[in-house]
């Protein structure tokens, strides 16, 4: 009996339990809320297009220094890599061998002076002594001819001289240009051979480039460089052969294109093999650190300005090969609009096409966003105008 009893008794106490399960049977969980987005309309702005270009460095002037007149090394006035102004001396070759054949010179040509100074009053005596036969016709011409070989032998020993006088001033090599000297190439005590014009046979003593003003040069496409020529013909000259148009440059260390510049040149013909046209413009190198050879990148207005539409970068997406934004419609409902970007203008970015003024773009929660989502867009942090309708007319519903 006690062991029915308890069979009984567990029967009960399951009955309850199943009871019990069967009454706390939870109702159906309510639908999560749409997920909260950053919305912005994109901003108006007068923006310039630019276009950006690698380049280098090279100096306006650029000397090799080479000996014009041969002899022995005798001095070096000047550091290495110190900077020079046009007509300090630099280097000096031994002197006194064009000295001395300078001397030689002038007292050539003191005799030819001399020589012809007798033949002058040779002649002289000669034309009244032939009006009274006393000479004959012969001897008067054979004096003539006297008198102008005298002649051309002063002008020969002038001009010897004044190849002797230039041959002393090459003698000391002077700075033809201000700018940076390198170092020296021959030390002093060593022969220097000279050359025709200073050619590349004569030796090379250093080089001196320019650094204020300094020039960059770089290659633009085909298709910019028209751009930049129809932009001109419209009146809107931007980059075309005329000087004075400003650009801006930063070294590769540099975030910012903080040196202001202007265009000087563009070439006059088209490479080939390459499709480009080389550009220069000018710098100013107050303080040196533009170096001949050294990379940069510049900066080229590339438009007359006109207003776009500005969106955060942040709000860009990417689909392969094309650039889309997420735009939130009246009814709160995501889309993705597929846009043209421009360049970037203080973390903004331009869009020339795909966007209206009035479009919403969700600029933060892109990942809670997708394609046909709804969701509850705010602006600023507030919740917008037409998710707080939405939302009252859900609750009344």
């Amino acid at each position: 009996m006690s062991r029915r009893g308890s069979l009984a008794a567990a029967a009960i106490v399951l009955a309850v339990a199943l009871s019990a399960c069967g009454q706390g049977t939870p109702q159906q969980q309510a639908a999560p809320p749409p997920p909260a987005v950053t919305v912005e309309n994109p901003v108006k702005r007068m923006v310039t297009d630019s276009d950006e270009y690698v380049g280098r460095f090279v100096a306006i002037d650029s000397v090799e220094l080479r000996a014009r007149v041969s002899g022995y090394l005798d001095k070096v006035h000047f550091t290495d890599g110190q900077l020079v102004k046009e007509g300090d001396l630099l280097f000096t070759i031994d002197r006194r061998p064009f000295q001395y054949i300078m001397e030689q010179a002038r007292a050539n040509l003191a005799l030819a002076r001399a020589n012809l100074a007798y033949a002058e009053a040779d002649l002289e005596r000669g034309q009244a002594l032939v009006k009274d036969k006393t000479i004959t016709e012969q001897t008067f011409q054979q004096r003539m001819q006297a008198k102008r070989t005298a002649e051309a032998q002063v002008a020969a020993n002038e001009a010897l001289l004044r190849q002797a006088e230039l041959d002393h001033h090459f003698s000391e090599i002077r700075a033809p240009v201000s700018g940076r000297i390198g170092d020296r190439r021959v030390s002093p005590g060593n022969l220097v051979i000279g050359g025709a014009a200073g050619g590349a046979s004569a030796t090379l003593l250093a080089t001196i480039v320019s650094y204020d003003p300094i020039r960059f040069e770089f290659t633009m496409d085909e298709s910019s460089y028209l751009r930049y020529e129809r932009n001109a013909m419209k009146g809107t000259d931007v980059a075309s052969r005329g000087s004075g148009i400003p650009v801006s440059l930063k070294l590769i260390d540099e975030k910012d294109f903080s040196s202001r510049g202007q265009m000087d040149f563009i070439d006059n013909t088209i490479d080939r093999s390459s499709g480009t046209i080389r550009g220069r413009a000018v710098f100013r190198n107050l303080n040196g650190i533009f170096t001949p050879g050294m990379f940069g990148r510049i900066q080229v207005t590339g438009s007359a300005p006109y207003e776009a539409l500005l969106v955060p970068d942040a709000a860009i997406g990417t689909e392969q090969v094309r650039k889309f934004v997420l735009v939130v419609g009246p009814d709160n409902v995501v889309a993705q609009r597929f846009v043209t970007l421009g360049q970037l203008v203080d973390g903004m970015r331009v869009i020339k096409d795909g966007l209206t003024a009035a479009d919403r773009v969700i600029v933060n929660g892109l990942m809670r966003a997708r394609p046909g989502q709804k969701v509850t867009p705010q602006q600023n942090g507030v919740q917008a105008p037409q998710a707080r309708a939405a939302g009252s007319a859900e609750a009344k519903n």
